[in-house]
């Protein structure tokens, strides 16, 4: 007979509980990169109507080169004006910072912004910049979510993880 009264303990529960410092979740991730791509694109729609690049979408035109490196240019920029000051304090995103996570070293330090942009994000810009393949490489980053570790593979190259703040 077993001493005491409880009930064994899982490994796992229904609901993953969040501890300061503790691997952020896949879902919480998610839902953060989709915050963060609403609040992205309510800049971004605006400046391609007004630029025509959604008239020309809407007919099945493609853009030009340039108009879509232009672009490209002006998405960074707006990227970093929503979210470098909260990255550079906070190591967050205001998704991050929306659902309670943060980006981290591997020492659980904040990073410096240099790896934030250069390391970490541009592998999401330039990756999917790449013509025919850009799509399948930022997928491919994406995946590596589902490993042991649930670092994409922007993580590995900037030494950072995602953990809960």
């Amino acid at each position: 007979m077993n001493d005491n009264n409880q009930l064994p303990q899982s490994s796992e529960s229904n609901e993953e509980i969040k501890e300061s410092g503790a691997l952020a979740s896949r879902w919480d991730r998610l839902g953060a990169a989709i915050i963060d791509a609403i609040i992205g694109m309510c800049v971004m729609l605006p400046l391609m109507y007004f630029s025509g690049g959604l008239e020309g979408i809407s007919k099945g035109i493609e853009q030009p080169i340039e108009y879509k490196l232009i672009m490209n240019i002006v998405g960074i920029i707006v990227f970093v004006m929503l979210h470098g000051a909260l990255l550079a304090t906070k190591g967050q995103t205001i998704g991050k910072k929306i659902i309670g996570i943060k980006i981290v070293d591997l020492n659980g330090d904040l990073p410096k912004i240099q790896t934030h942009l250069l390391k970490r994000y541009a592998v999401y810009f330039i990756l999917g910049l790449i013509p025919t393949v850009g799509a399948f490489l930022s997928f491919l980053n994406i995946l590596f979510i589902f490993g042991k570790e649930k670092r994409c593979v922007h993580d590995y190259i900037a030494g950072t993880k995602v953990v809960n703040s």
